[in-house]
């Protein structure tokens, strides 16, 4: 309880700091920006005041701070009216921009929504009126906030990313753990029962149920083994993947209702892959069993195999109740279950079993509610 306590501290801290951090950046941003187009304004009525004294001096007037002044501004866009002439003056705004005069009008109008234009004054009268918008430095800045913010978003979306990598491979090591200690505890009855067998054979007991106690037993060993080896790298050898599905199969059959319709389809030749016996066919119970329950109890169940140069496919349909096209990946997910009492670990175990030890693959071929589904298995073939 309090491991999970820190961990939700730890993502509320971590949350709110970065939240706090952009806020502060973007107030701060906000200010600058403010301060830019003030001083921005305040340059252009210097600029119209050099534009003025420029207008209202003599030819032969030497006004070089003037002349300096409205020479050195080359980033600001301007349109200047000339009132008197009802024409329009253009300064550093690209041509294509202002080739007529509707374009200069627009964007005018589009300058006075940003800044308040200035009257120019030539002989104590309004001679024209400056429309100004922003340089270059301020339109670039405009979009300065937009990359932090998309750049935080971007580390808050990899820290999220790493956090449930890092919980997911926990829950994992968790549940490797817990099935390793699962074997080790099964181990000690086991061995108590093997002995007790041996004990009831020498005491004349009727050998028909001596028998079921030791099916009973090699199957327990069986469970032992597959849960003693998740976790860690399985050791694969060549074998006879027809085979080995024939026997699953018809251990899965011979424990099964009889309302269910089994059929088997299989090649007449041995299809040889690299294999773990008892994981695949914990693979294959696994899917088995799910089309056992989407069957409810009474329907058809049909496994087949069929090959290409490359890989070898174990089909397994079911006319049970379907699944959903949007839930045919969720339902691999540790955990999912559409049953009331369940893990939700089978079918996510088999497809750990197959893609990570087997480097096969397993997906859910086809699917449709009401009328059954098809699971796919593929193997690659040893050459």
């Amino acid at each position: 309880m309090i491991f999970s306590d820190e961990h939700r501290f730890t993502r509320w801290f971590i949350t709110v700091s970065s939240i706090a951090i952009v806020s502060i950046f973007l107030w701060n941003v906000s200010i600058f920006f403010n301060r830019l187009k003030k001083e921005e304004r305040e340059k252009m009525e210097i600029w119209v005041k050099a534009y003025s004294e420029v207008l209202n001096s003599d030819l032969n007037e030497d006004i070089p701070i003037e002349l300096e002044v409205i020479s050195k501004n080359t980033t600001t866009p301007m349109i200047i009216y000339h009132k008197k002439e009802d024409f329009y003056e253009t300064r550093n705004i690209a041509r294509k921009n202002a080739d007529d005069d509707e374009k200069i009008k627009a964007l005018a109008a589009s300058f006075a929504s940003d800044y308040q234009p200035i009257e120019i004054v030539y002989e104590n009268e309004v001679f024209g009126t400056l429309y100004y918008g922003n340089s270059s430095l301020i339109n670039k800045l405009k979009y300065f906030p937009i990359g932090i913010v998309f750049i935080v978003i971007l580390y808050l979306a990899m820290l999220y990313y790493f956090y449930s990598t890092s919980k997911s491979h926990d829950q994992s090591l968790l549940w490797a753990g817990m099935a390793k200690e699962t074997a080790h505890q099964i181990g000690t009855p086991l061995s108590s029962l093997v002995g007790w067998t041996e004990i009831l054979k020498q005491e004349n007991v009727d050998p028909t149920y001596v028998e079921e106690m030791e099916k009973d037993i090699v199957r327990l060993q069986t469970i032992t083994d597959r849960f003693s080896k998740i976790g860690s790298l399985p050791n694969l050898e060549p074998t006879d993947i027809v085979e080995e599905t024939k026997d699953s199969y018809e251990y899965l059959k011979a424990r099964s209702s009889k309302l269910i319709n089994f059929s088997l389809t299989l090649p007449d030749e041995k299809i040889q892959v690299n294999l773990n016996k008892q994981l695949f066919s914990w693979t294959i119970e696994n899917i088995v069993k799910n089309a056992i329950d989407a069957l409810k109890g009474k329907g058809n169940l049909d496994v087949e195999i069929t090959q290409d140069a490359k890989w070898v496919r174990i089909l397994i349909t079911d006319t049970g109740k379907g699944i959903p096209k949007t839930k045919f990946k969720k339902i691999f997910k540790p955990g999912y279950t559409s049953k009331k009492r369940g893990w939700g670990l089978g079918l996510s175990l088999a497809k750990r079993i197959i893609e990570e030890y087997h480097d096969g693959k397993i997906r859910v071929l086809k699917s449709e509610v009401g009328k059954g589904t098809t699971f796919e298995v593929k193997l690659k073939k040893l050459a």
